[in-house]
């Protein structure tokens, strides 16, 4: 019995809030997962109105960085991946 009306007033003390408290961690860490894991659709837009470059343009870019490539053969595959200006 007197389990019982320890929660009771648990609960009515202010209890509520606490189970708010877990309630709002939950939600908040599963945002927070769908965020770290990549949640947007493939090919979203970034923050600028702008598409997310692709891994192969990323590649591509890192390649011609380190002066394996040739501007013109750069371009050209800029060109073949769709993404050339």
């Amino acid at each position: 019995m007197m389990n019982g009306y320890w929660m009771n007033g648990f609960w009515m003390g202010g209890g509520w809030l606490f189970g708010l408290l877990i309630l709002a961690g939950i939600v908040l860490l599963i945002v927070l997962l769908v965020r770290t894991r990549g949640g947007a659709a493939p090919g979203a837009e970034g923050g600028h109105g702008r598409q997310a470059p692709s891994s192969a343009r990323l590649v591509l870019d890192e390649r011609y960085a380190r002066g394996e490539l040739t501007t013109e053969e750069y371009q050209e595959r800029l060109r073949v991946l769709g993404e050339g200006t």
